[in-house]
């Protein structure tokens, strides 16, 4: 009993801690979609400059709303497999040389596979405005970018760069919004964030409940049977006991 005490206390101890993880990361979650709503609504601002390009991260700038000039580099087209809510199909994303001399990618919006070869591209100095995005490395689920066959599954920036011989190319993308170029369709990024933290947060406590519950059931139910086996060998003999004994 005493080994099993141990180990439910323990269980309960991690229980409780996982719950309490949870509640902390549901937390953060609701904070980082608060963060994410504000800046996918706020008035676009400036891209971040080349000085700032190493800090750039998910955490502080995925999705903030941003606007760049500049003009579309031709014959650098990269089309990466999408379904998206008008279909299956691919993104196109477009080279942007800005004003300032650095490269960004643009995900000019969705094609279908059939429009793939004849979407064109705006001529000289456009506005794009749209949300930043970074960059997404390596390919998708089950699904490896393979740039040697010009197959791609994520926009990984860094081998699209490499791919089509881009230097000073910045390390995110821009999802450009839906009136910000002609051709692809724009403005169809999807934000959701799973936020499930408060069912696994109740499940790990539940859990630490019942474990409590079970071993303050099993104490009590140990604690009558040493109460029984006392009462049944402590109790004193009487002399009728012993009589019915004697020979």
């Amino acid at each position: 009993m005493i080994v099993w005490s141990g180990l439910s206390l323990a269980g309960i101890a991690v229980f409780l801690s996982l719950g309490i993880w949870q509640v902390e990361r549901r937390a953060w979650k609701l904070d980082l979609i608060d963060k994410v709503d504000r800046r996918i609504h706020a008035a676009p601002g400036a891209i971040p400059a080349p000085q700032q390009w190493p800090s750039v991260n998910a955490q502080d700038d995925a999705y903030r709303h941003v606007r760049v000039r500049g003009r579309f580099i031709a014959h650098k087209d990269t089309f990466v497999k999408a379904v998206t809510a008008l279909g299956g199909g691919f993104w196109v994303l477009t080279p942007l040389r800005t004003t300032g001399g650095a490269i960004v990618l643009v995900n000019r919006g969705f094609v279908p596979a059939d429009r793939r070869g004849g979407i064109g591209l705006p001529a000289g100095n456009v506005d794009v405005t749209g949300l930043l995005r970074v960059t997404e490395p390596g390919g998708a689920f089950l699904r490896s970018n393979d740039p040697a066959a010009d197959r791609w599954f994520s926009r990984d920036v860094r081998a699209i760069a490499s791919a089509r011989d881009l230097t000073d190319v910045a390390p995110f993308f821009i999802d450009a919004d839906a009136s910000a170029v002609g051709g692809p369709a724009g403005g169809l990024t999807v934000v959701s964030f799973p936020n499930n933290h408060l069912i696994y947060a109740l499940t790990w406590f539940g859990l630490a409940a019942m474990l409590a519950g079970w071993t303050c059931y099993l104490a009590k139910q140990e604690w009558r049977s040493r109460k029984h086996r006392l009462n049944g060998c402590g109790r004193p003999l009487l002399i009728a006991d012993l009589s019915g004994r004697l020979p």
